[in-house]
C-alpha cells in the first residue's frame, strides 16, 4: 500500500509541477504505442540575439497585401535533421550557444474517442513549444522525455508546430556553468504524435521483488480516477494472466507467484513479452526480472555476488562530431563495451537515449544512470533543487521498468556541505518515492593519502546515505602515486560495496613516448598508467566493481592542447576515429580474467 501511495504521490507532483506551462509527465512505453514520427528535415532559424520570440515568428506570418512583409522566413533557408544537434550540422554551428528554432507542418487523422500527444525525448537544454500560432508548453532539461497534449490543438491539416531551443549555459542549470563534455544544442531525440484511447494506460511498473525469485509485483495506472475498470496483465510464455481492478485513483496493483521464471543476467538476458491491457487500450514490451541488493560489502545479482566490469561512455559518436541518438548509434557503442568484457554501463554524466538503455539491457549490460549533477552545481539553489528533482524523477519514471537498470546515480564529484548533503537526501528521496529496488549510489573525488597511516582514506559520513560507493580517482595522471602502486592500501567506505567510477588518463592514438613520461601523450604511458592501477586495485579490499575512463575519446572545451588534444578529452580506451590504444587491450585482459 506505502508502494502505490508513493507512485500516485509522484505522479501528483509532476502534473503539479507542469500545470502552469502545459507539459506533462511522458506516458511510459511511448515505444509500444500508436505514434505519428515527427523525425526528418526540418526549416531553422538561428536566433543570436533572442529576437525571435519578439517578433512572433512562431505565428509564421506570410505577406499578404502590398504594404505587408516579414523580416523573418521558415522557408527557403536553414534545414535541419531531427532527431540530431545543431553543432554537427553546420561548420558555423559548432561552437554554438544560444537559440534556435525549429519548425514543421504535418497533419493528422482525427478521430472523436482518441486523444494526441506531442512526445519529444529530449531537447538540449530548454524549449518552448508553439503549435499553430500559440505556446503550449515549455520544458527544461537536455536528456529526459516530455508530453503535451494537442488532441484539441491540431487540425486535420497543415499544422504548424515551431520549437524554441536554448542551450545557454546558467549557474542555475543542471549541469551548470562548466562541464566537461561538448554542449550540443538542439531535438536531439525522437518527435512523435502520440494516438491513445481517451482513457488510457498511462504507466505501469512491473518487476521481480527485490530478494524473492518467483514473485511479481505489478502496479498499473490509467490516464484517469476510473474506479473499477479490468486491468489485464499477460505474461504468455510464464502462462501468466491476472486480472485487477482499478481503485478510486484509478490505480491497480498486484503480487503473484511464478513459476520456472528465468532471471535476467549479463550471461544470459532473457526477456518475456509482457502485456498490459484495459477494454481501451493495450500495451506491450519486453520485460526481465531479476534481483539486486547489497549485503555487507557485496552486490548480489540473483543471489550471487558480482562484479562489475563497466565502462563509461558519453552519447556521442566521435568520428561524426555528434550526439547519439538512433538504434544504429547505440549498436555502435554497445558493441565495443561488450568487445571489451563488460557486463555493466556507467552512461555518464545523464539519462542516454532510450534506444541505448533497451540495446544494452538486451546484450546483457547492467546499467548505471545518473542526471549531471556534476560539479559546480548551486546547492543552496532551492529553485535548481527541485529542478534536478524533476530531471531525477523524469528519468527513473522512464527506465523503472528495465531490469538492467542497477544503479540511480545521484552526483558526480561534489563536494561536502550541509547544502549539498540536504539536496542529494532530497534527490535520493525522489528516487524511492518511485522505485524502492535499485541501489543508489554517486562518484566522489575526494579519496586522500593519509601519509601517517600510509594509506588512501576519504572522509564524507554521506556515503552512509548510499548502497553503493563510487569514487573517482586519476592515479598517475591528476595525482601522483605517493607509493608505489604494490603499496597503494586503500581504506575508503569499509563495510560497504566500492566502485571505482573513474579512472585513467589521456593519449593521442598512434602516439609514442616514454612510458614513465605522463607528458608524453603517448599510448605507451596511458598502458603504464592502467597497469599502474589495475596493481593498486589488488588492495582494495571492498573492491567491487571498476569503470575505466572512458570508451572513447569525446569532444570537450575543456582541452586546450594544440596538438594532442584539438577540443578532444583523449582518455579514451578508443580513439576519435575509433581505433583501439593499447590500454584498450589491458582492461580486455584485466577484465576477462575476472569470473
Amino acid at each position: 500500500m506505502k508502494l502505490r501511495t508513493t507512485i500516485i504521490t509522484s505522479f501528483i507532483l509532476s502534473c503539479l509541477f507542469f500545470s502552469d506551462i502545459g507539459a506533462q509527465e511522458s506516458m511510459i512505453n511511448v515505444y509500444g504505442r500508436n505514434y505519428q514520427s515527427l523525425n526528418g528535415k526540418w526549416d531553422a532559424i538561428v536566433d543570436l540575439y533572442d529576437q525571435g520570440r519578439n517578433n512572433k515568428i512562431f505565428l509564421n506570418k506570410k505577406p499578404e497585401g502590398k504594404t505587408d512583409f516579414y523580416e523573418y522566413s521558415f522557408d527557403g533557408g536553414l534545414r535541419v535533421n531531427v532527431p540530431s544537434d545543431w553543432n554537427s550540422q553546420l561548420p558555423e554551428l559548432k561552437y554554438y550557444e544560444g537559440t534556435v528554432w525549429y519548425a514543421r507542418r504535418f497533419d493528422v487523422q482525427k478521430e472523436a474517442d482518441k486523444r494526441l500527444f506531442l512526445y519529444f525525448g529530449a531537447v538540449s537544454y530548454r524549449c518552448r513549444i508553439y503549435l499553430n500560432g500559440k505556446e503550449i508548453g515549455q520544458h527544461e532539461g537536455g536528456f529526459t522525455p516530455f508530453q503535451i497534449e494537442v488532441t484539441d490543438l491540431v487540425k486535420d491539416t497543415d499544422n504548424f508546430l515551431a520549437v524554441e531551443v536554448n542551450n545557454t549555459r546558467t549557474v542555475d542549470a543542471i549541469p551548470a556553468m562548466a562541464f566537461d563534455w561538448w554542449n550540443y544544442g538542439g531535438i536531439t531525440r525522437d518527435v512523435f504524435l502520440v494516438k491513445t484511447p481517451k482513457t488510457f494506460i498511462q504507466d505501469y511498473f512491473i518487476q521481480l521483488d527485490k530478494y524473492k525469485a518467483d514473485k511479481v509485483d505489478a502496479r498499473i495506472q490509467l490516464s484517469e480516477k476510473a474506479a473499477n475498470t479490468s486491468i489485464e496483465i499477460e505474461i504468455p510464455e510464464l502462462k501468466v494472466k491476472q486480472t485487477l481492478k482499478t481503485d478510486n485513483e484509478g490505480v491497480a496493483s498486484v503480487s503473484f507467484n511464478v513459476k520456472k521464471l528465468e532471471r535476467w543476467s549479463p550471461e544470459s538476458p532473457k526477456l518475456y513479452k509482457v502485456i498490459v491491457s484495459s477494454s481501451d487500450d493495450k500495451v506491450e514490451e519486453m520485460i526481465g526480472f531479476r534481483n539486486i541488493w547489497v549485503k555487507g560489502e557485496d552486490v548480489y545479482l540473483n543471489d550471487k555476488p558480482i562484479f562489475l566490469k563497466s565502462i563509461s561512455f558519453h552519447e556521442e559518436i566521435p568520428q561524426r562530431k555528434g550526439r547519439a541518438f538512433s538504434e544504429a548509434d547505440a549498436v555502435m557503442l554497445l558493441s565495443e563495451a561488450k568487445a571489451l568484457g563488460c557486463n555493466m554501463i556507467r552512461l555518464a554524466h545523464y539519462p542516454q537515449n532510450e534506444y541505448t538503455v533497451r540495446l544494452a539491457e538486451k546484450m546483457g549490460f547492467l546499467l548505471w544512470e545518473e542526471i549531471p549533477i556534476w560539479q559546480g552545481i548551486d546547492f543552496k539553489n532551492e529553485d535548481t533543487k527541485f529542478k534536478a528533482g524533476n530531471m531525477i524523477k523524469e528519468m527513473v519514471m522512464r527506465d523503472k521498468n528495465r531490469c538492467a537498470l542497477a544503479f540511480w546515480g545521484v552526483a558526480n564529484e561534489t563536494q561536502p556541505s550541509e547544502p549539498r548533503n540536504e539536496f542529494l537526501k532530497y534527490l535520493i528521496q525522489c528516487c524511492k518515492d518511485i522505485d524502492t529496488t535499485r541501489l543508489i549510489t554517486a562518484a566522489f573525488d575526494l579519496v586522500r593519502f593519509n601519509r601517517d597511516r600510509q594509506v588512501f582514506v576519504m572522509d564524507d559520513p554521506f556515503i552512509k546515505e548510499l548502497d553503493v560507493v563510487a569514487v573517482n580517482k586519476y592515479m598517475g595522471w591528476y595525482h601522483q602515486w605517493p607509493v608505489t602502486p604494490d603499496k597503494a592500501i586503500w581504506d575508503v567506505a569499509k563495510g560497504q560495496p566500492l566502485i571505482i567510477s573513474e579512472f585513467g588518463g589521456e593519449a593521442l592514438y598512434g602516439k609514442t613516448g616514454d612510458a614513465d613520461i605522463v607528458s608524453s601523450w603517448s599510448e605507451d604511458y596511458q598502458a603504464t598508467l592502467y597497469r599502474d592501477n589495475l596493481e593498486m586495485f589488488k588492495h582494495i579490499p571492498n573492491l567491487r566493481g571498476t569503470s575505466s575512463w572512458v570508451l572513447s575519446d569525446f569532444r570537450s572545451p575543456f582541452r586546450f592542447h594544440p596538438t594532442n588534444q584539438e577540443d578532444w578529452n583523449r582518455k579514451g580506451l578508443v580513439s576519435d576515429q575509433g581505433y583501439r590504444k593499447k590500454a584498450w587491450y589491458i582492461m580486455k585482459e584485466y577484465y576477462d580474467n575476472i569470473k
